[in-house]
């Protein structure tokens, strides 16, 4: 069935589509009660030796790009972007599985980077500092660190792998990417480099949040650039599993499920 534009709106199909996705949406809570509880494991204490400290005494800096603000560009901003799209379009189908497809490239990177973070338990650059805030090392009989600092603090300095600002950033700005080269056409042939600007910007976007993480030593480059591949992996896999291919020839338009007749009556 071909899509029509402005034939499927809120109101005319909207509670059809919510239906026909109920389940990927208690799922979707499922995940986000599966990464809260992530969040209150204590992550893997790895063996921190008294002559590993010298590439972990860098600065305990704050962060450029705070928390808070990761899911405003990262989710937001993509859905702002989907909601203009929507209004010229009038297409709920292509609404609806792009901030589902969006949601869940987020939610799933996010399990994925905090159960990776947990197992591995690599320590932060600034982990001296975290450790020991008063400057004074403090070693056992085995010349591991014997940490006296807030115990939040040292718990989130065993968490440098993957680097989660960098995971959700492609996870979502790489999901718009994706979906502005499918609704603008950029892989048509036809000559129009132009449009490839649009689509490298969420990318850049997303690749200066990364190189922040590394300027702040917060993280080390091999946990920024696993956390852009795990991101922008995620990221595809969401976004082909609502879309063709950006090249494809019909890459403006979602893929549309059959709808019993009755059901559009």
């Amino acid at each position: 069935m071909d899509v029509q534009f402005g034939s499927h709106t809120l109101r005319s199909h909207g509670v059809v589509v919510a239906r026909k996705h109920m389940h990927d949406w208690l799922i979707f809570l499922f995940l986000v009660v599966m990464d809260i509880i992530l969040n209150a494991i204590d992550p893997f204490y790895r063996f921190v030796g008294k002559d590993m400290m010298t590439d972990l005494k860098y600065p305990f800096k704050n962060n450029t790009v705070p928390v808070w603000a990761v899911p405003v560009y990262a989710v937001l901003v993509p859905v702002i972007i989907f909601l203009i799209v929507y209004y010229h379009r009038r297409d709920v189908y292509d609404l609806h599985h792009a901030i589902l497809g969006l949601l869940y490239s987020v939610l799933v990177t996010g399990v994925l980077t905090d159960a990776i973070k947990i197992a591995v338990g690599r320590p932060r650059p600034n982990f001296f500092w975290r450790c020991f805030p008063d400057g004074i090392a403090v070693y056992d009989q085995f010349n591991n660190v014997v940490c006296h600092g807030d115990k939040h603090v040292v718990n989130e300095g065993h968490k440098s792998f993957p680097s989660g600002h960098t995971s959700w950033s492609f996870a979502g700005l790489g999901f718009l990417s994706l979906y502005i080269s499918g609704k603008i056409k950029a892989f048509d042939r036809r000559g129009h480099v132009a449009k490839l600007c649009l689509v490298f910007l969420p990318l850049l976007f997303a690749s200066l949040v990364g190189i922040s993480r590394v300027d702040d030593y917060w993280h080390h480059w091999q946990d920024v650039f696993a956390g852009g591949l795990l991101g922008l992996v995620v990221a595809t896999f969401c976004y082909l599993q609502f879309f063709p291919p950006p090249y494809h020839a019909e890459g403006t338009v979602q893929v549309f499920e059959m709808i019993p007749l009755v059901l559009i009556r």
